[in-house]
């Protein structure tokens, strides 16, 4: 599946619930999902700046693809890794630089989250493409 056809189940998905409540109670399950990070990779290198919990991101290029870990200790963001993730981990660079992230905004994600958990979305997802960028680079110089 292409990230577009990702992000296209995941507003489909949530569409499914009618009030926000129901929203927050499926990212929250969605996070319970997430696989743990190891204990070595929660480490301040990892730690994404600007959010107001805490989140690591971990992202390896495996065969040309960008595989990404999180974790939070929060667990409304928990889930917001999870969701990120499912969108953009096994890609290749490429592909997380031609895309926008747009399911954030239709799922009306930004304006249902408090100020500070938005801002950690936005820190989160600015990482992701930083990641691209420098393994896009990498790839290049082959």
């Amino acid at each position: 599946m292409t990230i577009e056809e990702f992000q296209n189940d995941i507003i489909e998905e949530f569409s499914m619930y009618d009030d926000w409540m129901d929203k927050y109670g499926y990212l929250i399950e969605l996070g319970n999902d997430l696989e743990p990070l190891d204990a070595k990779d929660k480490n301040d290198q990892n730690l994404i700046k600007g959010c107001q919990s805490r989140v690591w991101l971990v992202a390896d290029l495996v065969d040309g693809k960008i595989i990404f870990k999180g974790e939070s200790d929060a667990v409304i963001v928990k889930g917001l890794v999870a969701l990120l993730l499912r969108v953009v981990s096994g890609r290749t660079p490429k592909e997380i630089l031609d895309n926008e992230l747009h399911f954030i905004d239709d799922l009306g994600l930004k304006q249902n989250l408090s100020p500070t958990r938005s801002n950690g979305l936005l820190a989160m997802m600015k990482q992701i493409r930083l990641y691209a960028v420098a393994y896009d680079r990498i790839l290049e110089k082959g």
